[in-house]
């Protein structure tokens, strides 16, 4: 009778299976992740509308940029920073 332990790599075998929680660090500062369930696609685009409106004058747009950053801070797409600097 043979085991089922021959049929798998021994590096498999070795491997630790550890039941502990990982902890995922916030991104660096300037490393934005995709927001790939589109969380803050809706502040995004207000931004990116404001943008176009006022012809690339991000000062005028500014309330939607920090809106559109702590969406993105609130759901760890980035490193938390204050944005009244």
């Amino acid at each position: 009778q043979k085991q089922h332990s021959n049929f798998l790599p021994s590096s498999i075998m070795s491997m630790n299976f550890s039941s502990s929680k990982q902890f995922v660090k916030p991104p660096q500062r300037g490393i934005f992740p995709l927001d790939h369930d589109s969380e803050c696609r809706p502040q995004m685009q207000v931004y990116l509308e404001c943008l176009k409106d006022s012809k690339q004058q991000h000062h005028k747009c500014r309330d939607f940029s920090k809106e559109y950053l702590q969406c993105r801070m609130d759901r760890e797409l980035m490193a938390k920073e204050d944005l009244n600097k």
